[in-house]
């Protein structure tokens, strides 16, 4: 599960002697840990919460007060960013630890941490680029921060590149994410080294709190008016010229694919259904189809071209009964719809939880196999 920030309804806390001692005991390393959670927004490489190591594998941190809350304490290890955090006896990102009380003596165990560190040849890290801070987003009246991971050679090369459009940007490649990271700068490190993921791939940072809007294709009685069609019009009709015009791209429909998680792979996928002419390549993880029952309806779009349709679509057990169900379904009523032109791949994992870290796991994988 995301971590979930406190809603801090008083400034009392919690002084010294009553705030939590954690100690633990892990495979140890070099690295330092660092104690990342509900009590600073989920910000890693805190030298405030960086934990003292008192011999091999153990680590404590005593905190000096602890603002009090409605919600439980929650918390993680890390070390360094969520490229490094910890990892269960599975070698899956577990759930948020928590303390209903937070008070007394808590003794915890890290069985692994992931490790990223050695995994890519930093020579082979792409040129990650801002276009602009405040992109205009004239179809919606406000503006986002636009940022551009370059293949690492771009500059060394006159070659024009397919482009990959991921939604959620926050959580793309910054290692202070709130919700963690899929590390996508690493992961195309790493496919570069292997001579794989020669695309330029463009961040759209979501919303804030008009996330959920921006990326609803139809109005709902839950949220009201949505603006997934203003939001797809955005990407197609504004954005993606803009891109085309400042960067070698390969601007064709082969050659562009779209793609997000959760509500973020939602909107990909209407995207994709409202301007069928402009992508082909879609990588969904884990998407809130639920959340539009009438998207099975529409496949039919992707019928009219002659270039193939590539969907690469990924659930986990572990997001709820319906996810794979739902997966399926969209599945069959995309091969049906489509008549052969659509080639669509889909992906599980029976311990598959609903977050950022296994949505990076899948990246690597979903990109190898879309371009």
């Amino acid at each position: 599960m995301p971590p979930r920030l406190p809603r801090l309804k008083r400034p009392d806390t919690i002084p010294g002697i009553c705030s939590p001692l954690i100690c633990f005991y892990t495979n140890d390393d070099t690295r330092p840990v660092f104690l990342t959670g509900s009590f600073n927004s989920w910000t890693t490489q805190d030298e405030r919460f960086k934990m003292l190591k008192i011999k091999d594998g153990h680590y404590q941190f005593v905190f000096s007060d602890i603002p009090l809350t409605d919600e439980p304490f929650e918390y993680k290890y890390v070390k360094g960013g969520w490229e490094a955090e910890e990892l269960g006896q599975d070698g899956h990102p577990p759930v948020n630890r928590r303390m209903e009380v937070p008070r007394g003596k808590v003794a915890d165990v890290v069985p692994k941490w992931k490790q990223h560190g050695s995994g890519y040849d930093p020579r082979f890290y792409p040129d990650i680029q801002i276009v602009a801070k405040r992109f205009n987003l004239p179809q919606l009246r406000r503006r986002r921060r636009i940022a551009v991971l370059l293949p690492w050679n771009y500059h060394q090369t006159d070659r024009h590149y397919p482009v990959l459009y991921l939604q959620d940007g926050q959580n793309l490649f910054e290692d202070g994410a709130p919700f963690g990271t899929w590390g996508v700068d690493k992961k195309l490190a790493a496919l570069a080294q292997k001579g794989k993921g020669d695309f330029i791939l463009v961040a759209i940072d979501h919303g804030g709190k008009e996330r959920i809007k921006e990326y609803s294709p139809y109005d709902s009685v839950r949220w009201g008016e949505g603006l997934g069609q203003e939001y797809a019009r955005f990407l197609a009709e504004t954005l993606k010229p803009h891109i085309d015009k400042s960067f070698r791209t390969l601007p064709d429909r082969a050659n562009t694919g779209i793609g997000g998680s959760s509500m973020g792979g939602l909107i990909s996928v209407y995207a994709g259904l409202m301007f069928p002419e402009v992508y082909s390549k879609f990588m969904i993880f884990s998407p809130s189809l639920w959340a539009s029952p009438m998207i099975y309806g529409e496949p039919m779009r992707f019928a009219a071209f002659d270039s193939p349709t590539k969907i690469y679509l990924y659930g986990g057990s572990r997001e709820g009964a319906g996810m794979l169900p739902n997966l399926k379904r969209f599945k069959e009523s995309v091969e049906k719809s489509s008549h052969g032109k659509s080639q669509v791949r889909l992906e599980t994992d029976q311990n598959g939880r609903h977050n950022e870290a296994r949505w990076g796991e899948e990246f690597p994988k979903a990109a190898e196999w879309l371009f």
